[in-house]
């Protein structure tokens, strides 16, 4: 693992999270517009932060005030492209939310993955998220997984 603190997490504009997003593998079957990811926090509060390693984004969060109940903020896509993953990039960009969220008023982190995202279920159990929900699929790998962290 190279030394995390060479990784620099900013707010960004979506444009900067879509170029790390074509080399998360997974979601390179699905083409992400500008505007599928606009509409999901078009009028509401949001945050876009990209992670970059001499200034090349490797990695990305899009948030946003999903649920409008004064305490949850919603991580909503999260990926670190395949070339530099365990890094360090999802840690910092994870912390970078929180400390952003708190500062905001919430008090907690929502996201949702799914059974077959067996990195991203590791990564967040580890950093402190805890089980909600499971939402059944007809293929249990496709079940989606609700996780929060209390901030």
């Amino acid at each position: 693992m190279e030394n995390s603190s060479e990784i620099k997490v900013l707010e960004t504009n979506i444009e900067e999270a879509l170029k790390v997003n074509k080399n998360v593998i997974e979601f390179t079957d699905v083409d992400f517009s500008r505007e599928y990811f606009e509409e999901r926090y078009e009028n509401k509060e949001h945050m876009i932060i990209v992670a970059y390693l001499e200034d090349i984004p490797i990695g990305y969060i899009v948030g946003y005030d999903k649920f409008n109940d004064g305490e949850s903020f919603y991580v909503w896509m999260a990926g670190v492209d395949y070339k530099y993953r365990r890094k360090g990039a999802l840690t910092k960009l994870m912390q970078y939310q929180s400390d952003w969220a708190k500062k905001q008023g919430y008090s907690k982190l929502k996201i949702k993955t799914r059974n077959a995202r067996r990195e991203m279920l590791s990564f967040l159990v580890k950093n402190g998220f805890n089980f909600t929900e499971v939402e059944k699929k007809e293929n249990i790998i496709e079940n989606r997984i609700n996780l929060e962290k209390i901030i």
